[in-house]
């Protein structure tokens, strides 16, 4: 009879050539499956989920759809479906209070949930079904942003996105989207974009980001708009609320911002028209 060391000898070699689990991928075509796998089973989840909906958040969930994009709208379907809140939460407004609406890219989205927790009781806080991107995408888009409600504030940037867009044309597709916006006969109120490092990778550089302030300080002082500056907020505390080497903000950033938001928002509320 062999020994228990000779059978283990004998047995190593084919646990060798087994190699993984069958329930891990083994290229990169059985992973993409996977990942196909998980969001069509999410996507089922989620349209089980819709389908409880009161008839204007079924109509909500539906602009998201049409509107999110292919990198926004899969996240949104996970957090649906895991019973998650975010940014672009329905909301059900109390008629008693006025309607608030915010405009920007991911930043905006970051500090969302943070404004909507500090102006809770004071205002209903809704956000854009969209990362709002640059100034060219707000001028095709602005009308399913505004959608058909009656607006009392508007809170609004563009910058991030347009750091590429040669100022000439930032400043004009600026001018463009505020005429419009005042149109809504809304209280508007500017964000300064907030401060770009230079990456590492060369994506981003801070000037482009300081010269397009500069150029809607300008039109926003034309234009008679309030302006909350939270460039200038924020830029004593990068070193702890900016993700390093990186446009976004943590946590923290993001409870920052959110809270100068709902100040300056609070202030253009008392403020008499």
């Amino acid at each position: 009879m062999k020994s228990t060391a000779a059978l283990l000898i004998l047995f190593l070699p084919f646990t060798l050539i087994a190699g993984p689990s069958k329930t891990e991928p083994t290229n990169a075509a059985e992973a993409a499956a996977k990942k196909e796998a998980a969001l069509a089973e999410v996507a089922v989840k989620y349209q089980a989920w819709v389908a409880t909906l009161t008839p204007p958040h079924q109509a909500w969930e539906k602009v998201l759809q049409e509107n999110l994009g292919s990198f926004y709208l899969p996240l949104h379907k996970q957090d649906k479906v895991q019973g998650r809140v975010n940014a672009w939460d329905f909301v059900e407004d109390d008629p008693a209070l006025p309607r608030v609406l915010l405009i920007g890219d991911s930043v905006s989205r970051g500090y969302t949930m943070a404004a909507r927790k500090a102006l809770s009781g004071k205002a209903n806080v809704h956000r854009a079904p969209a990362n709002c991107g640059p100034t060219a995408q707000g001028i095709e888009k602005l009308e399913v942003w505004l959608g058909d409600g009656k607006w009392d504030v508007i809170h609004f940037n563009f910058g991030i996105h347009d750091r590429a867009t040669p100022l000439a044309d930032y400043e004009k597709r600026l001018r463009q989207i505020v005429d419009r916006l005042a149109a809504t006969g809304a209280r508007l109120i500017w964000a300064t974009t907030t401060p770009v490092p230079d990456t590492t990778d060369k994506k981003y550089t801070a000037a482009p980001i300081v010269e397009r302030n500069a150029v809607a300080a300008k039109v926003m002082a034309e234009k008679g708009i309030a302006v909350n500056d939270l460039f200038t907020a924020i830029t004593p505390n990068l070193a702890s609320m900016q993700n390093p080497d990186d446009v976004h903000f943590n946590e923290g950033g993001y409870q920052f911002l959110g809270g100068k938001v709902a100040e300056a928002i609070g202030r253009s509320l008392a403020t008499p028209k």
